[in-house]
């Protein structure tokens, strides 16, 4: 039998088995390799009320059954998907996409991260050259400086701790700063885009006094709690006087799909849009297989049989690297 990790309540997280759904038409199933910790998000699901919760932000899994109506995938792929922490994944052709040639399964499923912010480089109104400054060092943050450092832009990363701004810079971003650079007359008015990945709303108002006028501030961090004592009031007046564009970096802004207008097709809907999620997860996963972020020494690999000690490690910090994946090669096979 398949298993799947369920938050029970607070405090229990449990590897339970399940049962899986008959395969459609259009649908592939196969065992999951790993699948992609999204700290702050579950961490945030776990101290929640609605549960059961089944958590998961991405994975990729070996394709090893195929419906009837499925033709572009081959038995034996690796599949990237936005799959839950269980041991088999089962999806829609449409909602997977393969592997780059060589690319690791490990790193690959981290193109589930970095495209949370591309979504940010695909609607911003800065254009490649302009400065763009990346608070918070989370791994949202890390991906969020090399998407848009791929993209041409001049970027700086700002981050309090140092031990993520050492991390930052392993990974190849070159300018890591301690605090907002308020006081540096080249940077404060000059730049065009603030990408906030902190979630503390002190980074958003630093933010709005850092870009030139009508530059963006787009908040990409879950301001899941209240950090500090600054009040909507210091906020709005940067804005209003600095002519800011403050906006969520909500990543679904853009469609899961792109679909373009086929007039024997109208009826099925249309959005004729260039960009799409999964155009962003596609162009994420080839910028890791070129080798644009390195990765070594910043992903865990963590067992999925004891999930309850996993997410407590989580919650303690206790775990120094940025990225954690569960491995189900061993820790997650089918009972039998």
């Amino acid at each position: 039998m398949p298993k799947e990790i369920v938050f029970r309540s607070n405090s229990k997280v449990e590897l339970v088995g399940y049962e899986e759904e008959p395969l459609g038409t259009d649908q592939i199933r196969g065992s999951t390799i790993c699948s992609l910790v999204s700290q702050g998000t579950e961490l945030a699901w776990l101290d929640g009320s609605d549960f059961p919760i089944r958590p998961g932000y991405g994975a990729v899994f070996q394709v090893e059954e195929m419906g009837s109506r499925v033709v572009n995938t081959e038995l034996g792929q690796l599949r990237f998907c936005m799959g839950a922490h269980r041991s088999a994944q089962q999806h829609q052709e449409c909602h997977t996409l393969p592997l780059p040639s060589g690319l690791a399964a490990e790193t690959a499923v981290i193109a589930r991260l970095m495209a949370v912010s591309v979504t940010t480089l695909m609607t911003t109104k800065a254009r490649p050259g302009d400065k763009v400054v990346v608070t918070g060092s989370g791994p949202v943050g890390i991906l969020a400086a090399h998407a848009f450092s791929v993209g041409g832009y001049d970027v700086s990363l700002v981050e309090p701790d140092p031990l993520r701004r050492e991390q930052a810079a392993r990974s190849g971003i070159s300018r890591t700063l301690e605090a907002m650079p308020l006081g540096d007359s080249k940077m404060r008015g000059q730049v065009a885009l603030v990408v906030e990945c902190s979630g503390n709303e002190s980074a958003v108002l630093e933010g709005c006094r850092m870009v030139r006028q009508m530059g963006e501030v787009v908040v990409v961090g879950v301001p899941w709690r209240q950090m500090t004592e600054i009040s909507a009031h210091e906020i709005l007046k940067e804005v209003f006087f600095n002519y800011v564009q403050l906006r969520s970096g909500w990543e679904w802004q853009v469609p899961i799909l792109s679909r373009g207008f086929v007039w024997e097709e109208l009826l099925e809907g249309y959005n004729n849009s260039p960009h799409s999620t999964f155009s962003g997860f596609a162009r994420s996963m080839h910028w890791l297989a070129e080798g644009r972020v390195r990765l070594d020494g910043l992903i865990r690999k963590v067992e999925p049989g004891t999930p309850n000690e996993a997410y407590a490690a989580i919650r303690k910090r206790s775990i120094p690297e940025p990225f954690i994946v569960f491995d189900w090669l061993d820790g997650g096979k089918p009972d039998g």
